[in-house]
């Protein structure tokens, strides 16, 4: 597998969003804008963006959907159980933390994920993961060893479940049974901190064995 990504840390919860390319850098996925970052936007020319992935739609990750979309006509994948999480900031948690962020709304996606599909693109197939607890559309998506968790999994840490939706025993089983069955050499690419590894969390995490 040829590749490459670039980690963005955005907003003020800096969110991780992801831009990952093509082995002949000419094709590019963008995943969790949490805004149209102008670094971002700088690593995006010249390349063709195929299409936004979110990994759920809490207002952190989706920031700079809007923006992205029209600029880039590209379409938005996110999971049918947050479909109206895009239009409506209340549920999107947007409205509950005006401190930090206005009101967020666009459009619907334009595609769905569902758990155990497999998504062509950027010459490799991806993996899509139905793993809530977080939030009960949230995915992971696997493409070879990198594993793109969103707020699921984080090194040596879980996603929080008090917010709505959030369901604790739903994120444990979602961890042990679709994330820690995969190889401990897969790297965890997350939605907040540094990468880790499947084996690494397995081992030192303190919130699930």
């Amino acid at each position: 597998m040829m590749l490459t990504f670039q980690r963005f840390s955005l907003g003020a919860l800096q969110t991780n969003a992801y831009v990952v390319i093509n082995s002949d850098r000419t094709h590019a996925i963008i995943i969790d804008p949490g805004t149209a970052d102008p670094a971002l936007m700088r690593k995006l020319e010249g390349l063709k963006v195929e299409a936004i992935w979110l990994t759920h739609a809490h207002f952190d990750h989706i920031g700079g959907v809007d923006e992205l979309r029209k600029r880039y006509g590209c379409p938005v994948y996110l999971h049918a159980l947050e479909k109206d999480w895009l239009t409506d900031a209340g549920k999107n948690g947007s409205t509950r933390w005006a401190e930090v962020t206005p009101p967020i709304t666009t459009s619907l996606p334009d595609h769905y994920f569902e758990d155990g599909q497999s998504l062509e693109f950027l010459g490799e197939t991806f993996k899509v993961m139905h793993t809530p607890g977080h939030s009960p559309g949230s995915v992971s998506l696997l493409c070879g060893d990198l594993l793109f968790s969103g707020d699921v999994l984080f090194q040596r840490s879980i996603g929080r479940t008090d917010l709505p939706g959030g369901n604790q025993d739903q994120l444990f089983k979602s961890i042990r049974e679709k994330l820690y069955v995969l190889p401990d050499s897969v790297i965890v690419l997350p939605g907040h901190g540094p990468e880790t590894t499947i084996g690494e969390e397995k081992k030192g995490n303190p919130f699930v064995r």
